[in-house]
């Protein structure tokens, strides 16, 4: 499934390809994952938990939802994020929304 990439340190987004949350964890670097709605087309942005305890670099914000600071994962969700799907927001899209702090 297609999700996008956001890195703080580096600010830059990219698409990737997902298969499960498994691959989540993976891409964000820590297991302690949690999830946010973003926008209104299902899609929901995966962070780390406890990005701010372990002093990840770099923080943005995507329209108002909270900060996050590191490495996190836009992806397309159903069922409250139970199940993952393509992400409906388009890359440039999403670029134009992401505020760096």
């Amino acid at each position: 499934m297609k999700a996008l990439l956001i890195n703080s340190e580096t600010r830059s987004v990219e698409a990737v390809n997902i298969g499960s949350h498994a691959d989540l964890a993976s891409l964000i670097g820590y297991d302690t994952i949690e999830s946010d709605m973003v926008g209104t087309a299902g899609d929901r942005l995966y962070f780390d938990e406890e990005c701010f305890l372990r002093g990840a670099s770099g923080r943005f914000q995507i329209d108002s939802v909270i900060p996050v600071s590191g490495r996190a994962v836009l992806a397309g969700t159903t069922d409250d994020g139970a199940t993952l799907r393509d992400v409906a927001t388009d890359i440039e899209n999403l670029r134009s929304r992401i505020k760096y702090l």
